[in-house]
């Protein structure tokens, strides 16, 4: 009886298709992503797939890392009908031995083999190899084709049709049009990543575009001549000038995509093929956030939260439907997105699957209301204003109430756009919005602020808004401000203040604070702040890898419940906190290592534990 293998040695995979151990290395990252992808976007059958087939070319025998068989059809190399090559990011297509060229002689040989594409994770060519009077013409389609081998699928996929991207493949997706955006048009980074940005949106308005087919597309006819890739700009132009008029508070009326045609068409025809509304909001979430710290990630102390780190923090919340929720240092809006998601859950679960049509549609119209009256962003960058406005407009489109402005700044120094904007969203008059006495307008936050100490905040009107900007002394009792403001504050510590003053009495907040807070023998007022304001619900020290490979500093979340102020005076009158339970928890993994990379559970060997490929396909 041949032994089941359980466990896998360090650096170690189980191949997705054949189940053989092989060398985790980036080459193997990019090949295992394309594997998911052909079984669970494509629906290629696992018995149609060959992994490292071997080819022969002349008197020599190669390896091809992929290689597809209709079904049915014996695997020889005379039946190969679509021949992949996966690359690590760092070999170019142009590599004499392992590019594109490589990939074309592996077509060559095999003579039925009409399809093929060369990948490393960066960039992407497909190719179709078509017969035309007797000579060999290399076509280009913007992908392979799934199992049925639609060919015009590919070319102009209808709604029915659009793929729910797995794994990394829309961060590889992602990835692609902004290099070839990057290397073509000769944009820098950041400019790079706006211009992609109007095409994101091109496609979610499509989408949403019901009941008029898509036009978001570009055939490979299309590409191939300059007069198609202006058809393609001038389709894609019309939609954008419909986004603009959706979006006015996103871009400029003048706005306009400053693609090159031949560059745009590439693009599209890309992204053409996933849906961006159905997609796993994992998968889209962490595609975009990536991309966006790449391009946009600043200096001021900006290290975005882990997408578990933040479902953790959102589901501590318990957040309710028509709770209104802020996340004040917004960054990508990840928080936001979450929260606005495990909100809709609960009203699609609260409805049924089995609801009549007519329900369905005040389901989504219920959806539209909650999205855009309950979910508020606020962050001092404006480029993350945008991006996080993107990020909520591919996940229900909650993207309204999303704004710049510092959040720690004394609201009488709020601009009067900002403070018209807040003030109509939470439908109250701005006039009413003088201190910070009158912010109480939330149930939940959750927020991972900027801290550090090369960020002090010294502007004396800020500090004097909050009791933690002056300098406090121990008494007999505790510990009280004094008259004196504060040289400097690191900006966590007010902002846990800020939380406070933006919660209801009775609100709750997850806030990702530095250990030093916790601990520091200097800090000890903050803490007894906390104890005197709030209840402590709970505690958990992240692990320490938590912001790895950017920032090393220990982190916790911190989940605290504003007290009414009948619970804080009658703690005074007492001078006595109310005893009561915290919940304390240690994060032991966090998903990933010191340089970024994914880690998996392990045995009690220390063996990475590994689950049969039929597992995830069947979830």
């Amino acid at each position: 009886m041949s032994k089941i293998l359980t466990a896998l040695p360090d650096g170690k995979i189980s191949d997705f298709i054949d189940q053989k151990i092989r060398n985790d290395t980036p080459e193997e990252y990019v090949r295992q992503n394309i594997e998911r992808r052909l079984v669970l976007e494509l629906d290629y059958c696992i018995e149609q797939i060959a992994v490292e087939f071997s080819v022969k070319l002349g008197s020599k025998r190669h390896r091809a890392d992929l290689v597809i068989f209709r079904e049915g059809q014996e695997h020889t190399q005379d039946n190969a009908w679509i021949i992949i090559e996966c690359k690590r990011d760092s070999t170019q297509p142009s590599d004499r031995r392992e590019g594109i060229d490589q990939l074309k002689s592996y077509m060559s040989a095999c003579p039925n083999a009409e399809w093929g594409m060369w990948t490393n994770g960066q960039y992407k060519s497909v190719f179709r190899r078509v017969v035309a009077q007797g000579q060999v013409v290399w076509e280009e389609p913007n992908d392979i084709p799934s199992r049925t081998g639609n060919a015009e699928e590919v070319n102009r996929p209808q709604r029915e049709n659009l793929k729910n991207a797995t794994d990394d493949n829309l961060l590889f997706s992602f990835k692609i049009c902004h290099n070839h955006i990057y290397v073509t048009d000769g944009l820098q980074k950041q400019p790079a990543f706006f211009e992609l940005l109007k095409v994101i949106f091109c496609k979610i308005h499509d989408e949403r575009n019901l009941p008029n087919p898509l036009d978001f597309y570009a055939t490979a006819q299309e590409k191939a001549s300059n007069d198609g890739r202006l058809t393609v700009a001038n389709r894609i132009g019309k939609i954008f000038d419909a986004v603009k008029t959706r979006y006015p508070t996103i871009f400029d009326a003048n706005d306009r995509i400053k693609l090159q045609p031949r560059s745009l068409a590439y693009v599209i025809g890309e992204l053409q093929r996933y849906s961006f509304l159905d997609t796993d909001i994992d998968v889209k979430g962490k595609a975009y956030e990536e991309l966006v710290g790449a391009n946009l990630r600043g200096d001021r102390g900006e290290f975005f939260t882990p997408r578990n780190v933040q479902t953790m923090a959102v589901r501590m919340l318990d957040l309710r439907v028509d709770q209104k929720f802020l996340d004040p240092a917004c960054g990508t809006g990840g928080f936001l997105v979450i929260a606005m998601n495990e909100t809709i859950n609960r009203l699609q679960t609260a409805t049924g699957s089995q609801s009549s049509r007519g329900i369905r549609a005040a389901l989504h119209e219920r959806i539209q209301e909650v999205a855009s009256q309950c979910f508020f962003g606020i962050d001092i960058n404006p480029d993350l204003v945008k991006a996080t406005k993107m990020n909520m407009v591919m996940n229900n489109d909650g993207s309204g109430n999303i704004l710049r402005q510092d959040s720690l700044l004394h609201p009488h120094q709020w601009d009067d756009t900002f403070r018209k904007k807040f003030a109509d969203a939470l439908k109250i008059d701005p006039a009413n919005l003088r201190s910070a006495k009158d912010l109480a307008l939330f149930d939940a936050i959750a927020t991972n602020p900027p801290f550090g100490s090369k960020l002090p905040i010294k502007d004396r009107e800020t500090l004097s808004q909050y009791k933690l900007g002056y300098v406090w002394r121990k008494t007999e009792h505790g510990w009280e401000p004094t008259e004196v403001l504060q040289g400097s504050q690191p900006p966590e510590i007010l902002f846990i203040e800020r939380c406070w003053q933006f919660l209801k009495p009775g609100g709750r907040m997850a806030i990702v604070l530095p250990d030093a807070i916790l601990g520091a023998p200097g800090l000890l007022y903050v803490r007894y702040w906390m104890l005197t304001h709030c209840r402590i619900v709970a505690s958990i020290d992240l692990h320490p890898d938590t912001f790895q490979p950017r920032n090393g500093t220990q982190t916790s979340v911190l989940l605290l419940q504003k007290k009414t102020e009948e619970e804080m005076n009658r703690e005074t009158m007492q001078r006595q906190i109310r005893d009561y339970e915290i919940f304390m928890a240690q994060v032991n993994a966090i998903g990933h290592d010191k340089r970024g990379n994914k880690v998996y559970k392990r045995n009690e060997d220390g063996e990475e534990i590994l689950v049969p490929a039929e597992s995830e396909i069947s979830a």
